[in-house]
C-alpha cells in the first residue's frame, strides 16, 4: 500500500475526530479521487477506506488499486460497522440529514462537524488539482472558440448552448460546471438567466456563460460579445469597456493577503466611480474546484484572505432590467502573491461576429 497522503493525514488531524464519516459525493471524491454516485469513506488516522456496492466496486478497485484507499464491497451498514470502535465521528454538516446524524447518535456516536476542516483543506490546491482546473479552462476556451463561426442568425439560445456543450465534450470535458447561460439580447439582464428560446437575431448582444469538468474539477468563463453590429449599441460598447476595465483592475491590483471583501471592492469601487454600482447585483467572484461554487468566496462579505493556491472567478457585471447585462469572467489563481489568468485563448473585448 503507497504512503498514506499528506493532505489526507492533514485534514485528519484538523478534523480532531477519532473518524471522519463521508457520504457527499464531491468530498468522497476529494478524500478518493474516484467519482461515484454512492459509496461511504471512513477516514482515520492512517486509513482511508471507501466503502462500494456492486455497481462501483469493480471500477473503483480497479482505479484505486496503486492508492492509499482501501476498497471495500459493501454500502451503508457496512461503513456504519467499520465506524463503530470511533467516538467522535467527524460528519459535513451542510451535506448530512437530520435522519443520518440521528442514526449515528442511535449508534453511539457523538457527531462533530468536519466542513470546516474540508473547508480549509480545500481553498488551497494542489499542482495536480491546478492542472486539472487549467485543462477544464482550456477545454472551455476552445469549445467557445470552435462555436463562434458556428453561429447563425435564426439559432435558438439552448442551441447555442447545446453546441458549445458539444465541443467541449468533444474535447475531452467529462461533462458540464453548471447549466449552460446563454442569453440573447435583453435576456442578459438577468445573471443567472435560464436558457430558453429566444432566437438570434442581426445586432443582439449575446452572453455566455459556461465551463466545463475535467477529471472532477471545474472551469467557470462568461464572454459578452455582439452578433453583428447594427450601429444601434453605441451604449452597450461603452459599458461593456467599463466592465472590461473592473475586470482588468481586479487582476493588477489583488495580491495575496487581502480579503475577499478588497477583491470585490476592487471593481465595486471602480463601477461606483462611474455611477454604475447598483448595477452590479453580485458578488466579484467565488472560489472554483471540484464544485462550481467554493470557497473564498470575493464579495462585500468575504473574509477568507487570498493565498497562493486558491482558485477563483473574477466576474464583474451591469445589469440593466429589460434591456442588457454584461459580464466578462475569468477563473483565476494565485501565484507569488499575484492574481494569474487559466485564461488565454479568448478575447475579452467586445468582439462583434
Amino acid at each position: 500500500m503507497p504512503m498514506f497522503p499528506e493532505k489526507l493525514r492533514k485534514l485528519y488531524a484538523d478534523a480532531g475526530v477519532d473518524a471522519v464519516f463521508v457520504e457527499c459525493d464531491f468530498l468522497r471524491r476529494y478524500l478518493t479521487d474516484f467519482y461515484s454516485t454512492d459509496g461511504y469513506v471512513l477516514l482515520t488516522a492512517d486509513k482511508c477506506t471507501f466503502f462500494a456496492d456492486l455497481r462501483y466496486f469493480e471500477a473503483a478497485e480497479k482505479a484505486l488499486k496503486d492508492s492509499a484507499v482501501e476498497v471495500v464491497r459493501g454500502g451503508y451498514r457496512e461503513a456504519l460497522e467499520a465506524a463503530k470502535p470511533y467516538h467522535t465521528l467527524g460528519v459535513p454538516y451542510p451535506f448530512v440529514s437530520v435522519s443520518a446524524l440521528r442514526l449515528y447518535e442511535k449508534e453511539g456516536h457523538e457527531a462533530v462537524d468536519c466542513m470546516p476542516a474540508f473547508k480549509r483543506a480545500m481553498l488551497i490546491k494542489t499542482e495536480e488539482e491546478l492542472f486539472r482546473i487549467q485543462r477544464a479552462c482550456e477545454i472551455a476556451e476552445d469549445g467557445f472558440e470552435l462555436l463562434l463561426p458556428d453561429l447563425k442568425e435564426g439559432m435558438t439560445e439552448s442551441e447555442v448552448a447545446a453546441l458549445l456543450e458539444y465541443n467541449m465534450r468533444k474535447l475531452g470535458a467529462s461533462g458540464v460546471s453548471f447549466d449552460t447561460i446563454c442569453a440573447f439580447g435583453e435576456n442578459g439582464s438577468v445573471p443567472h438567466y435560464e436558457t430558453g428560446t429566444r432566437k438570434l437575431q442581426f445586432g443582439d448582444p449575446v452572453l455566455i456563460d459556461f465551463g466545463c469538468k475535467f477529471e472532477g474539477y471545474c472551469s467557470d468563463i462568461t464572454r459578452t460579445f455582439l452578433f453583428g453590429d447594427d450601429k444601434n449599441h453605441e451604449e452597450f460598447k461603452k459599458l461593456h469597456g467599463i466592465v472590461l476595465t473592473a475586470h482588468e483592475l481586479v487582476k493588477e491590483r489583488l495580491t495575496a493577503g487581502m480579503s475577499g471583501r478588497a477583491a470585490d471592492a476592487i471593481a465595486r469601487s471602480y463601477l461606483r466611480g462611474k455611477g454604475l454600482a447598483e448595477y452590479f447585483t453580485h458578488s466579484l467572484g467565488h472560489g472554483i474546484g471540484l464544485q462550481i461554487h467554493e470557497y473564498p468566496v470575493l464579495s462585500p462579505k468575504g473574509e477568507e484572505i487570498l493565498e497562493d493556491g486558491m482558485v477563483f472567478s473574477d466576474e464583474p457585471g451591469i445589469y440593466i432590467a429589460g434591456e442588457l447585462g454584461i459580464r466578462i469572467e475569468d477563473s483565476l489563481y494565485m501565484k507569488n502573491g499575484r492574481a494569474v489568468s487559466f485564461m488565454k485563448k479568448t478575447s475579452r473585448h467586445a468582439i462583434i461576429l
